[in-house]
């Protein structure tokens, strides 16, 4: 399975968020941290934009959606 790192621009482009909720977000538990690619730059697991984005749409309440993001960040320490 291929692992596509997702530029903030194209984050912005699939959630449908701005930047700054993005990092709200992210401070709120509801969206999952960025993955450093270099000194200056980061990005995001496709696979984890699609499952949130999937997740909203299907009307998970915010916990469900905490819980999803700790799951995601969680199968990125054991390489699944």
């Amino acid at each position: 399975m291929s692992q596509k790192i997702l530029r903030l621009p194209a984050v912005k482009a699939e959630s449908g968020y701005s930047r700054s909720t993005i990092y709200l977000r992210i401070a709120q538990g509801l969206w999952t941290r960025q993955v450093r690619l270099g000194a200056r730059s980061v990005g995001w697991p496709a696979v984890e934009v699609a499952a949130l984005n999937a997740a909203r749409i299907g009307a998970k309440t915010e916990a469900q959606i905490r819980s999803l993001v700790l799951t995601l960040e969680m199968a990125r320490k054991v390489g699944v």
